[in-house]
């Protein structure tokens, strides 16, 4: 895929708000100012990078407990995402979801969801009411490779290849069902083989490659807006945090944990490498885009701190359904 110089900058402008919103949440939870959970995208950037890349406003995403990447590359709104993460009113859900439920119908973000795997059998809902709606857009599923092995996954990809849906689905596959090891958790090598037992197509691709990523997405959305079937896209990745914010990750080799953090394999300065040595950009640019966007990050923690917390009275708001009787 030859990109040009503005799909390239897109790319790393969309890790690098990523990277620098979850490392600032990382920061301000270790510092007392969140509450809750916290599960890091940091290291998987480029997946939702690469993926929301060839999305378009109408496409739809469901997402996951690891969620604040997805919603960023889709377009969400950092300010109202940080909000959320205060429990403000100013968040997305008026200070009421927290990390895991972000949603924004509008931009096409379904939701995140707290539930391993409760995203891809959503998203053969959202691509039945596309297809039934008569749009020409996919709905796309990110979930982990311990999700994988539920069965709401084998059903959901079922369903999706005999109802003929456009489903595309994300395997982020960072090497842990939240502790446990990816082979010792099933047999396989590459979940993407998975997909032929449904007549769907499957790949593995590197999820530290946004460019891959994007290649791979590219040609499952033209499958699927064809007709053609679905898309089952495993990205190889590796989370660079616990499971969660106070997880310390000690199942984690030490070696295998600086290898994957190196220049050589963390998706952010193997992208700008690459940038540089093709010359596509230099490093005054690059460093401009960081300043920017950090500047953005810094907004949007400066928004959350000043806005209200939500009122008492608000407690029931948008929880139940009004009495229409």
């Amino acid at each position: 895929m030859k990109l040009t110089k503005d799909a390239y900058l897109s790319l790393y402008e969309t890790m690098l708000r990523i990277r620098f919103f979850e490392e600032t949440a990382r920061e301000l939870m270790l510092g007392g100012k969140l509450g809750g959970f916290l599960h890091l995208y940091s290291g998987e950037e480029a997946i939702a990078a690469g993926v929301c890349s060839e999305l378009t406003k109408e496409d739809c995403i469901c997402s996951t407990h690891r969620g604040h990447g997805h919603i960023i590359a889709k377009g969400g709104d950092i300010h109202k995402m940080m909000a959320e993460l205060y429990g403000k009113a100013t968040g997305y859900s008026q200070g009421k979801s927290g990390s895991m439920h972000i949603a924004d119908i509008g931009m096409g973000i379904i939701g995140a969801n707290g539930i391993v795997g409760a995203s891809i059998p959503i998203t053969n809902g959202v691509a039945f009411a596309l297809r039934y709606l008569k749009k020409d857009a996919v709905a796309v599923a990110f979930f982990g490779d311990g999700a994988s092995n539920r069965g709401t996954f084998h059903e959901a990809l079922n369903l999706a290849s005999v109802w003929n849906l456009p489903t595309i689905f994300i395997c982020e596959n960072n090497h842990f069902g939240m502790s446990t090891p990816q082979g010792r958790a099933m047999k396989l090598k590459r979940i993407s083989d998975r997909a032929s037992a449904y007549g769907i197509a499957g790949v593995t691709v590197d999820g530290n490659d946004p460019v891959a990523v994007k290649e791979a997405t590219h040609e499952a959305v033209k499958r699927a807006k064809s007709g053609k079937g679905q898309s089952l896209i495993e990205c190889v990745t590796w989370r660079h945090h616990g499971h969660y914010i106070g997880d310390p990750a000690a199942y984690k080799d030490p070696a295998e944990q600086k290898l994957w953090l190196s220049e050589e394999r963390d998706p952010i300065p193997r992208f700008e490498a690459r940038l540089l040595k093709e010359k596509v950009a230099n490093a005054e640019e690059l460093d401009g885009l960081k300043n920017k966007v950090r500047d953005v990050i810094s907004a949007s923690v400066a928004f959350a701190e000043s806005s209200p917390d939500p009122s008492p009275e608000s407690m029931y708001d948008f929880v139940y359904m009004p009495d229409e009787a």
